[in-house]
């Protein structure tokens, strides 16, 4: 337990100096977001900020010596990632090329080893997925990298619902015996964590598309080689569950955004942030509302990762199911005339 520790502070503080150094390149780099109709900022805000949590969260894993034949896919595509960001977050790279980023950033993880090989069957065992495990790995790292990209719209959230999303998806890989992972999680909890400082309302540093499909990527990436790969492991719906907050998000976008005859990619204000304010909630307070949705998500994660995969997948989708009902009512899914009406505006 003495090394998840370790990690953990090493990345946290790495995270804690590397942002306000970057944070000043950042302004030289023009990598700034200036304020715009679909931005709540109100004054320019340096972004790209992602590069410091890739930075505290590999030279954390270099210095503690971390090893496992999968970590060069992670390297590899993380530096994919990485680098469509920071095209995206200086020049804003067009939708079909960052995707092919994604594509390629999640082709190097499977490449490297980390693929979905069984599938826990509800009615009991287990079943081979053979080669079907590749295009379905690439598609859940790519969909989470997006999830992140897509609550990444207020102060400290993306950032804030990944270091809660670490800690149940850590205590899943250690309860599998995937140690390599656990150790990872906390890594990237750590760096994310650091970040914070600077990011939580009023933000001083954006994450941009670099730090936010960092984030989902390694998130993504990691559900796979700790709870999902091998014959050891869970119901695929417990990492849906413990990542339901971005699940979520991105089921309703893409649902709002397909009703309002938009392109999935055109960014819109429906999402359950901006309908937050428009409740009269602060900018903390919609994010710490939305915290406590992640660490309810989680809490119940861990709590079925032991239980009979019947169960887990059918209280998983109960749970999920209810949430869907409730944002429709709420018009979350656009089927309100405000949402419709909304102006929007590519990403």
């Amino acid at each position: 337990m003495q090394d998840y520790f370790s990690i953990f502070i090493l990345a946290l503080v790495f995270s804690w100096l590397f942002t306000p150094i970057y944070k000043r390149v950042a302004w030289k780099l023009g990598m700034v977001d200036k304020p715009n109709p679909r931005r709540l900022n109100k004054v320019p805000i340096p972004n790209g900020g992602g590069l410091a949590i890739m930075g505290a969260f590999w030279l954390a894993v270099v210095l503690k010596g971390v090893y496992h034949p999968s970590l060069k896919g992670l390297a590899v595509g993380s530096v994919i990632i990485g680098l469509t960001g920071v095209i995206d977050d200086r020049w804003e790279l067009n939708p079909g090329l960052k995707f092919i980023g994604q594509l390629l950033a999640a082709v190097a993880v499977v490449a490297g080893g980390t693929v979905i090989q069984f599938a826990t069957n509800p009615f009991g065992g287990m079943v081979y997925l053979g080669w079907w495990g590749i295009p379905i790995t690439v598609a859940w790292i790519t969909a989470v990298a997006n999830m992140f990209n897509f609550i990444d719209g207020i102060d400290g959230l993306a950032a804030g619902v990944a270091v809660i999303a670490c800690l149940p998806l850590f205590a899943v890989a250690l309860q599998l015996g995937y140690t390599f992972v656990a150790v990872l999680l906390l890594a990237l909890a750590g760096s994310a964590l650091g970040f914070l400082r600077y990011n939580f309302s009023p933000a001083k540093l954006f994450l941009g598309d670099t730090g936010a499909m960092f984030l989902g990527f390694m998130l993504g990436s990691l559900a796979v080689e700790g709870t999902l790969k091998g014959a050891a492991t869970v119901a695929f719906a417990i990492p849906i569950l413990i990542l339901g907050l971005p699940v979520i998000e991105i089921v309703c976008s893409v649902v709002r955004r397909t009703r309002n005859g938009v392109p999935v990619y055109q960014a819109d204000q429906g999402h359950l942030h901006h309908r937050l304010l428009e409740m009269g909630l602060s900018q903390k307070q919609a994010v710490l509302l939305l915290y406590g949705w992640a660490l309810v998500f989680g809490f119940l994660g861990v709590r079925l990762a032991a239980a009979p995969p019947a169960l887990a997948i059918g209280l998983t989708a109960a749970c999920l199911g209810i949430v869907f009902h409730l944002a429709g009512r709420l018009g979350w899914t656009g089927q309100n005339e405000d949402c419709r009406r909304q102006e929007s505006h590519y990403l």
